[in-house]
């Protein structure tokens, strides 16, 4: 009778284990996805703003982008273009979030929307975005990024 109760106890405990190891994490808001998604909005709110500081300390000092027309560039040459892009955006947001996590590396998909104005008239874009995201000495720094531009049907 001991070696059944025994057995049970070992069975549902394997169980157990099991059921727990198939149950996907949950973020938490806390968590590594919410902080990367809270710097991704930064970013585009830094933008917006001209900020060049900010997105700076975001940037890793090796960070490549590429553009909707194909050109790559520097994170000086992003920093510049920050500085000195005329366009007046009016409102930003970003969403559709897609975000995957390998240790000390992640990968941000999403949707950036902004409104600008352009030759006088009030002009809405839609870009989707790719970053690479490294941990480095403590923090995330961004180290690609890629851009395309969604073209309305």
């Amino acid at each position: 009778m001991k070696r059944i109760a025994i057995a049970v106890c070992v069975v549902v405990l394997v169980l157990a284990v099991a059921a727990w190891a198939q149950t996907p994490a949950q973020p938490t808001s806390g968590s590594v996805e919410q902080e990367l998604i809270k710097m991704e909005t930064a970013w585009g709110d830094a933008w917006a703003k001209r900020d060049a500081a900010s997105i700076d300390r975001m940037l890793a000092d090796d960070f490549m982008s590429t553009g909707s027309d194909g050109s790559v560039m520097t994170k000086a040459q992003n920093l510049e273009t920050v500085k000195s892009h005329k366009e007046e955006i009016s409102s930003s947001v970003s969403d559709e979030w897609k975000v995957r996590v390998y240790g000390g590396a992640a990968v941000v998909l999403g949707r950036y929307t902004y409104k600008m104005q352009l030759e006088g008239k009030e002009v809405t874009v839609h870009e989707r975005f790719t970053d690479t995201w490294v941990k480095r000495a403590g923090r995330w720094q961004c180290v690609a990024g890629h851009n395309s531009i969604v073209v309305q049907k």
